[in-house]
């Protein structure tokens, strides 16, 4: 009961509205001053929308849907990247664009910050359109890191709340700052950050298009997984302009296991595949897996969810979101492939059920951007809460 008012805010603004530009609340998991982050937003504006960034004041990878609010009122370190320094508030704006906000919590926490105090006390719109989440610097593939990853935790809490999300991870894992960007890479191609940007800006405009006027740009309870896989600027051209294909979560996908090394008598995981993690239960079966489609080379997958993870008792068709999604993302049988920086596609491709889907050509963006780079190795320390219970892995990149 104490949401009523917000969720009758949602219903009015949630809609795709009369002009172009739509409002959009971007965060992630890896900080509100990575270089991923910042090129989504750039690119985000540069095609006439209205966008505030709420991030995580520093790294949280691997916090899933975990919510933690900081018991500081200011902060007792800096920021990442040192932007912004100790004793400042724990949320605040970045010192040059008051449109990106961060706060000392976890992605869910920012998210729910974003939604409920930055935006209705100091943006220039109350309630997201959209909401979209990183690209994380990793994949997340599949139901077991659905769970894990800070970057899905951003965007199911959205999800739950009545907005339309869609959650982006990118291959190229290193992490950067936003000033570090390379205007174009040694091979002479933009900066991994700034394709991943335009990547996820490109898919979050095709579903836009695809929205009539006055619509939801999803169902209630519907989100959207993106995974782009690693992208070689920095060395050639042989991935810069991944094709989107269908996928669902399930098929290939992986689940830790404890592997125990008897000569240092530690635990570390290990990946298998499992039948838990991979039975198909709802949705298109016929569709790849996202992991398989990842593994088979220079693709991007587009997974649809949701957040009623009720079993069904009988077999019920669901809204075909996926064609909100075509051109621009193809299914994997699709002759003639067109990358994801193109605007619209001419493959033809197979759905599902059968239907045979078509696009027409469109000319490639144009792309840039900013700085040097310098590259570190960075720990990450996943964890995800469910039922009670707390998974916690260490993985040294």
């Amino acid at each position: 009961m104490r949401f009523f008012r917000f969720k009758e805010a949602v219903a009015a603004y949630v809609v795709v509205s009369a002009v172009s530009g739509l409002n959009i609340l971007i965060s992630n998991d890896d900080g509100f001053g990575t270089s991923n982050i910042r090129e989504l937003y750039k690119a985000i504006k540069a095609k006439g929308h209205n966008a505030y960034i709420v991030a995580s004041s520093s790294n949280q990878s691997g916090m899933g849907g975990t919510v933690v609010y900081t018991n500081q009122k200011n902060l007792t370190g800096p920021t990442e990247f040192g932007i912004v320094k100790t004793g400042a508030p724990s949320v605040g704006p970045d010192p040059i664009d008051d449109h990106i906000w961060y706060y000392n919590g976890t992605p869910s926490a920012c998210v729910q910050v974003g939604l409920d105090y930055v935006l209705p006390r100091y943006g220039d719109f109350k309630v997201p359109d959209l909401v979209l989440a990183g690209p994380n610097y990793g994949l997340n593939l599949g139901p077991f890191l659905y769970t894990l990853a800070g970057t899905l935790g951003a965007t199911y809490t959205a999800v739950e709340r009545g907005i339309p999300a869609i959650a982006f991870s990118a291959g190229y894992a290193v992490q950067t700052a936003y000033y570090d960007v390379n205007l174009t890479t040694k091979a002479g191609f933009p900066d991994p950050a700034t394709i991943a940007g335009q990547l996820a800006a490109n898919l979050a405009q095709q579903l836009i298009d695809n929205t009539p006027t006055g619509s939801r740009l999803l169902p209630y309870g519907y989100g959207i997984n993106v995974n782009i896989p690693y992208l070689t600027s920095f060395i050639n051209s042989s991935c810069i302009n991944p094709p989107f294909i269908q996928t669902r979560l399930t098929g290939g996908a992986y689940v830790d296991f404890a592997a125990f090394n008897e000569t240092t008598g530690l635990f570390s995981y290990q990946n298998i595949v499992s039948e838990g993690t991979n039975s198909c239960i709802n949705g298109d079966c016929s569709l790849p897996g996202e992991q398989d489609i990842l593994n088979a080379g220079c693709q991007s997958s587009v997974s649809i969810f949701t957040v009623d993870y009720d079993a069904p008792i009988t077999c019920h068709a669901a809204p075909d979101l996926r064609s909100k999604l075509q051109p621009l993302v193809q299914y994997a049988n699709s002759t003639g492939k067109i990358g994801g920086l193109n605007s619209t596609t001419n493959s033809t491709g197979t759905y599902g059920n059968g239907t045979v889907m078509t696009g027409a050509p469109s000319p490639t963006p144009s792309t840039a951007v900013a700085n040097a780079v310098e590259r570190m190795n960075v720990p990450f320390v996943f964890a995800a809460s469910a039922l009670g219970l707390i998974f916690v892995v260490m993985l040294g990149m």
